[in-house]
């Protein structure tokens, strides 16, 4: 019996076990094979494979050279392996917030150590004269909570200072410690936007992140990307203070920054004007570039069934160099784990599922995709440029990051009771004498920070798990300490490389689930679906109303 319920169609569980022929093709898939992969492309050759560097071109050049050589089809619109995109760079060289009181003197914020700030926009310069900064909560408009943290409040041209992540004290309330969307930086940054701010700013804690300061330092320092922009709905500066940095600035307002979050937990929360001006200005450089995603497919063996898709994604950039790196430092984000060792698997996969004897009823679609670093371009750009209509995709199964310490007892399903795949996974892992578990770091929003948030919110089923901690000859709580100090440690840093104590074997299963599962699926009668109420529910029933390839 599985630790949490779940709703699974009988379409999808019915059916004999593997035929030998694909119990073979999963046990081809082997730890030799994986760390082949990961050694190149997280080599420092590769320079942490930016979008549009040299790295980034190497690596969609090893990937396209490795598919073809399977014999698999080029899978991009309009036929081509590359799914060719423009970006924008954007690269801002802010030195210092000011913040004025109406009395007294100002506090200025210093970068780096104090902040992050990045352009909102994609001009050459942000501005900010005198902007009020308002505290306004978690920053969260949610009717189906009846939560609303703006309260009608004009707040055109000011800086709204919120705190990250969403209410979590009340387990009726914002699903409690799991974090919904509304608890992303990307939600919050939106938001923003939407009411009007001319700049947005993110309290930093480890815990509310899920990650620490040295992450957003990484992360936000270097050339910012994104797809072109029609400037519809952006603010001026989006940023991030350290608490510290945010408890002196309300001490500048003659506010606790406690008394301000606790007020915020509850929803008669009222926006709070600071009645302090932020000034800052810097120039943005700009440039187009592009970059591209690399497609490829193993087309389905049934007439009617072979114009629906099986995917699998990856993504197969990181983070490129670190700027201003001291002499002799190690200036390289390798991007093993995160996420060479997610396209090593998709390579792997797409190795065993060229060996069957008998391709699957479906197609299958193997997507090693760009700038997911910077805010899930690539498959933002596949799924709204996409090679058949969303309808027509039965699944998209994602890979972002590999157990690089065992084997496990268990599998971390992310987006657990979200839709009847969890009950097709509960089986197959069974059959590998695993047991499933939902989220067991619900607090950090796995869900919508990877690329199956965009195929979801274009309503296709997805699949996104990970290793469970509980691990085969080690005490209990060793997985849930070696993978917090990972990212303590690793996570978006330079030391994110492939090392000889990596144990591939939890890996191995792990990707044979996955082969398993896209198997599954490929030749089932029907195709999953998410689960009754659930958020992108209704955005698939409106693609399934799309019209179908002929």
């Amino acid at each position: 019996m599985t630790p949490f319920p779940f709703v699974c169609s009988l379409a999808l569980l019915a059916g004999p076990a593997m035929p030998p022929a694909e119990r073979a093709a999963a046990n081809s898939i082997s730890a030799a094979a994986l760390r082949a992969h990961v050694r190149f492309l997280a080599s420092d050759l590769l320079e942490g494979r930016g979008p549009a560097t040299r790295g980034d071109a190497l690596a969609q050049e090893y990937i396209q050279s490795e598919l073809e050589g399977l014999g698999l089809k080029p899978g991009a619109p309009g036929g081509g392996w590359r799914q060719p995109f423009d970006i924008i760079g954007v690269q801002g060289h802010p030195s210092a917030l000011r913040f004025s009181p109406r009395e007294g003197s100002p506090l200025v914020l210093n970068y780096s150590k104090d902040f992050i700030a990045v352009s909102g926009h994609q001009r050459p310069s942000s501005v900010l004269q005198n902007a009020e900064v308002v505290f306004v909560g978690y920053g969260i408009v949610a009717p189906e909570y009846q939560w609303d943290d703006y309260k009608g409040m004009d707040l055109k041209g000011k800086v709204l200072l919120m705190m990250n992540s969403d209410p979590e004290s009340d387990p009726a309330l914002f699903a409690g410690k799991t974090r919904l969307y509304y608890g992303r930086w990307d939600y919050k940054y939106e938001i923003a936007a939407k009411v009007g701010a001319a700049g947005a700013i993110i309290i930093h804690t480890t815990h509310s992140a899920g990650y620490p300061w040295q992450v957003v330092q990484t992360s936000w320092a270097d050339e910012q990307f994104d797809l072109p922009s029609t400037e519809a709905t952006t603010v001026e500066v989006r940023g991030w203070t350290t608490e510290d940095a945010t408890r002196r600035l309300c001490a500048l307002a003659g506010q606790d920054l406690d008394k301000l979050r606790a007020a915020a937990e509850k929803r008669d929360f009222r926006p709070v004007p600071l009645g302090v001006g932020l000034t800052t200005s810097f120039p943005n450089a700009i440039r187009k570039t592009q970059t591209a995603n690399v497609l490829a497919v193993l087309p389905g063996s049934d007439p009617a069934l072979s114009k629906q898709l099986v995917v699998y994604i990856a993504h197969h950039d990181h983070l490129g160099r670190k700027p201003g790196a001291k002499p002799g430092e190690d200036d390289i984000y390798n991007g093993a784990m995160d996420n060479a060792s997610g396209v090593s698997a998709l390579l792997t996969l797409a190795r065993a599922y060229a060996a069957l004897p008998k391709a699957p009823r479906r197609t299958v679609l193997f997507a090693a995709v760009a700038a997911e670093e910077q805010g899930l371009l690539g498959s933002q750009y596949l799924v709204e440029h996409p090679p058949v209509p969303p309808g027509t995709m039965a699944i998209d199964i994602n890979i972002d990051g590999l157990n690089i310490f065992g084997r496990t007892r268990d599998v971390t399903v992310i987006g657990s009771g979200k839709s009847n795949l969890d009950g097709m996974i509960a089986q197959l892992a069974a059959e590998q004498g695993r047991e499933i578990k939902p989220d067991q770091q619900p607090d950090r929003g796995f869900f919508y920070r990877s690329d199956q948030f965009n195929f979801a919110k274009q309503g296709v089923p997805s699949a996104y798990f990970s290793s469970g901690m509980n691990f085969i000859g080690r005490p209990d709580g060793w997985g849930k300490a070696q993978r917090e100090a990972w990212e303590e440690k690793h996570y978006h840093q330079p030391s994110d490389e492939l090392r000889d104590d990596w144990d591939l074997s939890g890996a191995v299963e792990d990707v044979q689930l996955y082969f398993w599962l896209g198997m599954r699926v490929a030749n089932a009668d029907e195709m999953p679906h998410w689960n009754k109420g659930d958020e992108f529910e209704q955005a698939r029933i409106q693609s399934l109303r799309a019209p179908s390839p002929r």
